[in-house]
């Protein structure tokens, strides 16, 4: 009866051991799976401080202006009427000037007065120019540019999405043309296209252009190249 007894006790006191180790462990697993706990098995924590990503230093603004024309070879383009001309005298900025060519063809530049323009290229006229301010100034160095050309551009008008003005500084052709302006609109009478020209002796040509049968391949000479001062129609 006694060692029954014994027996009991002894089981219950091994149980109670038991469950005081688990609870133990438990505690032991907790304190290591806390936030901010020391762990050589857990990376270290981020630090706020430190940038997720690096940051891109910004480039510097571009001093050089954005091209208002159409890129012109200055040895080979020919000044207008109705052209505009930027001239730049360095380092003499009241000498410089943006001046539009008059339609007797001259321009006029302080300390120079009256020039031809028409028929030179940007070349031609810069080296006129220096040769005129030599006699005032001394060693000037200058620079012509054609910022909007007039006098070599054609016109498109009717339906097509961005009628206009527009520069002749390539060989532009009616197809051409036609992309440049946006495309036909609703509507627009494709085979009835037509390209008004004056010849020399004043009078008025129209020349007419099918482009239904032009994207066929058929009657490729109706695509021409257009000429200073010719105004496409899309009816």
């Amino acid at each position: 009866m006694y060692s029954q007894e014994l027996a009991v006790r002894t089981r219950n006191f091994m149980l109670a051991g038991m469950v005081l180790v688990g609870l133990c462990s438990m505690g032991a697993w907790a304190q290591d799976a806390a936030p901010g706990s020391d762990s050589t098995n857990s990376a270290a924590p981020a630090n706020p401080s430190t940038p997720s990503e690096a940051k891109a230093t910004p480039l510097p603004p571009s001093t050089t202006p954005a091209s208002r024309v159409p890129a012109i070879n200055s040895a080979n383009y020919i000044v207008g009427v109705g052209d505009v001309l930027e001239i730049n005298v360095w380092k003499e900025g009241e000498l410089s000037k943006t001046c539009p060519v008059r339609p007797d063809g001259m321009i006029t530049l302080p300390l120079v007065g009256e020039m031809k323009a028409v028929g030179l290229t940007p070349v031609q006229l810069k080296e006129q120019i220096t040769e005129a301010l030599t006699k005032v100034v001394s060693e000037p160095q200058v620079t012509v540019m054609v910022v909007a050309v007039n006098s070599m551009s054609f016109n498109i008008m009717g339906n097509v999405a961005k009628p206009g003005y527009y520069p002749l500084t390539r060989p532009i052709t009616i197809l051409d043309a036609i992309a440049l302006s946006g495309g036909f609109r609703d509507f627009a009478k494709q085979n009835k296209i037509y390209v008004l020209r004056k010849s020399e002796n004043g009078t008025e040509q129209k020349l007419k252009f099918n482009y239904k049968q032009v994207i066929k391949g058929q009657k490729m000479a109706q695509n021409i190249v257009l000429l200073p001062h010719d105004t496409l129609v899309i009816p």
